[in-house]
């Protein structure tokens, strides 16, 4: 492992990039924002390339901070509707930076950040703390995220959280994946949650039998027209720092067959955001809570109070067949 000064911010803040490498993967994380900043894996041919979206230095994450490219999204990933909710009878008024709505943390959130880091076993641990009120999200949060390569290549990101009052959390991993040419998109998933016209859900959780977001068998993404959330079938496994054992049962694969790469999702959330934007050349596979899970009782909870631990991972696998 090894790690090294590759920049700085405008305001002067020096940036660090962790390079972590193993059983044929290589990942570069970034302080700021927690960003992965590249991951590099062979294909079918053995040639290795790199796969996820991203810029080559500090400045053009802080220049061009709206794609979101790599980023630890936080405190709450995705949207809040109308950038307000209600806990214990309190109503918290955050950002709206997302049109009508609060996004991926507000206009400051964790992918603004600068982190501390510590390298662990396998990996890198970058924490910080997230001050009462920050983007108008109640309680002190000391959050943390370890990235760590096992023995198979497979990128861990493990998420925990701690309050000292009740509030809302929501981490997750904005990489974009390109892995060299068109994709097909497997998703284990029989329901989704449909929108309203501000890309907030409705509250309702709809099957997905009949329609083209049915990815039960594998089909191409659509490109410009995928950006829904997808309510998992399974997600085995708890939630845990290491993840649990084997890291779970996929949920969702990414394939090319044109380089016959690979890439498996396992993960603890109850959710998949699947991003495909007609300007970018990759897919956004946001492992999550439902957006606005905090004004939906319906959903599963994003609540975390004091004693609590918030605790979240993902694993993503690499192959080629």
């Amino acid at each position: 492992m090894k790690v090294e000064e590759c920049g700085s911010l405008a305001d002067g803040t020096t940036v660090h990039r962790w390079l972590l490498e193993r059983a044929g993967t290589r990942v570069r994380l970034l302080t700021y924002g927690g960003i992965v900043q590249s991951v590099e894996i062979p294909d079918r041919n053995g040639d290795t390339a790199e796969v996820v979206l991203g810029f080559d230095s500090p400045a053009g994450y802080e220049a061009d901070p709206d794609p979101y490219y790599g980023a630890l999204v936080g405190r709450y990933a995705n949207r809040i509707g109308n950038g307000t909710f209600v806990l214990d009878g309190r109503t918290h008024h955050l950002a709206r930076n997302g049109g009508t709505n609060s996004l991926h943390g507000g206009e400051r959130g964790f992918d603004k950040r600068v982190w501390d880091a510590q390298e662990v076993e396998d990996g890198v641990r970058l924490s910080r703390v997230s001050p009462d009120g920050e983007e108008g999200f109640p309680g002190r949060l000391e959050v943390s995220a370890t990235y760590s390569l096992d023995g198979t290549g497979a990128l861990l990101i493990a998420y925990e959280a701690v309050t000292d009052a009740p509030t809302v959390v929501g981490l997750t991993n904005h990489s974009y994946w390109n892995l060299g040419g068109a994709h097909e998109l497997w998703i284990a998933a029989g329901h989704y949650t449909p929108l309203d016209e501000t890309q907030v859900p409705t509250g309702e959780i709809a099957p997905v039998d009949g329609t083209w977001l049915d990815h039960r068998t594998p089909r191409e993404v659509v490109v410009g027209r995928l950006d829904h959330n997808f309510v998992l079938d399974r997600n085995d496994g708890p939630a845990g720092q290491d993840g649990p054992a084997g890291a779970g049962e996929p949920v969702a694969e990414l394939y090319s067959p044109v380089s016959g790469r690979v890439l498996t999702v396992s993960t603890s959330e109850p959710g998949l955001q699947v991003y495909a934007p007609g300007h970018l050349d990759g897919v956004a596979l946001e492992t999550q809570h439902f957006p606005d899970s905090p004004n939906r009782p319906r959903f599963p909870s994003t609540v975390l109070r004091p004693g609590e631990v918030y605790r979240s991972w993902t694993r993503y696998g690499f192959g080629v067949r």
